[in-house]
């Protein structure tokens, strides 16, 4: 039986979702992961415990290597997404992108390169696929590099599109959120105006318990810390922390790469949404992609480009604040309780609080 999302639980958000209200509404565009979970107890550097893995979105599932029009921004850049500089540079992102945790960026930036080679038709002599992290140390033996290459094909190879796997999974396993269990969520906003979809899905590792709101309610208030521990374990409570959080924002409105940086941009008020400040630590790191005018990559004639004039841009900017603002939520309402190395724990967010909090602000 499926996770209940945020919607199933009564949360409010503007907007009208997709068919399964997940960046997959976007024509074209799949996900996959790779969860790794096993081992308890005290870490061993090298042996575990492991709660990490990868996410992969593929842009355009039936030609992987395809290049899309893409933009990207840093609201704090304490972190990192490869291949940014030749997504600005040339307004190109290149074939599948990735989510893992910190240590694991360039190993799963390997592992991409390697499976274009193999496959033998990339449209270049060489690669710069983005991958970008979120930090798992809390809870995995992030410094024993447990996601290895075939980890990464494998999350390659299950990409689909439809309803998208939440919370415990992929690159999210180990994360937390407001400091609450977080991880993987996603949303969709489909447009009356073009019948345009735009979908986000987040890696969401960030916030302070005290911040968190959720359809407009301010959850974390009446979930303390005293109610529900934040991120605890056998020593006394640690200091809070600012985190991290992705955000990949797939649109198929035929959006130009400045444009579409604008909408990575507005990614930024769907965290002000759910409380987040993007504190000094955080790695607040976003990239937007268009699949519309995939022939514009083209290395030989003239390619035509259409665009959406700048003028109607508005309802876009919208939807991408509202998936943005969903996702999030239903990354923590998606995520179970998780005891990772040392003893360390990070509760989920108990659905009845949730729904009682709603309740006692009408929403």
């Amino acid at each position: 039986m499926a996770q209940p999302r945020a919607r199933d639980l009564g949360a409010r958000f503007d907007g009208t979702p997709g068919t399964h209200n997940a960046i997959t509404d976007v024509p074209g565009v799949a996900v996959g992961h790779t969860t790794l979970i096993r081992g308890d107890g005290p870490l061993k550097v090298g042996e575990g415990p492991v709660r990490t893995g990868v996410t992969v979105v593929l842009p355009v599932a039936a030609n992987p290597e395809a290049s899309v029009f893409a933009g990207w921004f840093s609201l704090n850049g304490n972190g990192e997404m490869t291949g940014t500089t030749w997504v600005e540079e040339s307004g190109f992102m290149e074939g599948p992108m990735a989510i893992t945790n910190t240590h694991s960026v360039g190993v799963v930036r390997d592992a991409i390169v390697d499976w274009q080679v193999r496959r033998g038709k990339m449209q270049r002599s060489f690669a710069l696929p983005v991958v970008a992290e979120t930090f798992d140390g809390w809870l995995n033996d992030i410094n024993g590099f447990h996601v290895r290459p075939e980890h990464v094909r494998q999350a390659i190879e299950a990409a689909a599109g439809g309803r998208v796997a939440e919370g415990n999974v992929g690159g999210g396993t180990g994360m937390s959120c407001y400091g609450f269990k977080g991880g993987i969520g996603t949303a969709s906003r489909r447009l009356t105006a073009g019948g345009y979809t735009v979908g986000a899905l987040v890696q969401a590792n960030f916030g302070r318990r005290d911040h968190l709101m959720a359809g407009g309610v301010p959850v974390g208030k009446e979930v303390g810390c005293d109610r529900v521990p934040c991120r605890s374990r056998p020593a006394p409570q640690p200091a809070a922390r600012d985190g991290s959080i992705i955000i990949v924002v797939a649109t198929d409105a035929p959006l130009l790469p400045h444009q579409l940086k604008r909408l990575a941009r507005r990614a930024s008020l769907g965290i002000a949404r759910t409380g987040g400040t993007s504190g000094n630590g955080s790695g607040d790191i976003f990239i937007a992609f268009s699949t519309a005018n995939q022939a514009a990559a083209s290395e030989s004639g003239t390619p035509a480009v259409s665009m959406l004039p700048n003028g109607r841009m508005d309802p876009i900017f919208d939807a991408t604040v509202e998936s943005v603002e969903e996702a999030i939520i239903n990354a923590i309402v998606a995520a179970r309780t998780m005891v990772g190395r040392d003893g360390h724990r990070v509760e989920a967010l108990p659905h009845d609080l949730l729904q009682a909090a709603l309740k006692k602000y009408g929403r």
